[in-house]
């Protein structure tokens, strides 16, 4: 189970719960692999609603991997996520979220 003091969000991937956490090592992954000026930007773009299929596929194997999944991003493409695309996108701007909360 996800704890969201931790930044965690909960997946179900073919079938199998699944962790996501953006750390900064997925951050810096996730910075990467996006066409975003800053990390910043990118959670902007979710924000606004202005966010791609694959600005979320790139957060959910960033998150993913910052949880200890070892898997590829086309392991993410072929696999079903539950809840569909919906459940995807609010899954990534969870992750965002949580990564970028202030202190409480």
């Amino acid at each position: 189970m996800a704890n969201p003091l931790r930044g965690e969000v909960d997946l179900v991937i073919d079938g199998q719960p699944r962790l996501a956490r953006l750390t900064l090592g997925a951050l810096a992954e996730l910075e990467g692999a996006l066409a975003a000026g800053s990390l910043m930007e990118l959670a902007e773009r979710f924000e606004t609603g202005r966010v791609s299929g694959r600005d979320v596929m790139a957060v959910l194997v960033a998150g993913l991997r910052g949880a200890g999944w070892t898997g590829r991003a086309e392991d993410l493409m072929a696999a079903d996520i539950q809840g569909g695309p919906l459940a995807a996108a609010r899954a990534a701007a969870q992750l965002l979220a949580l990564a970028f909360r202030g202190p409480e």
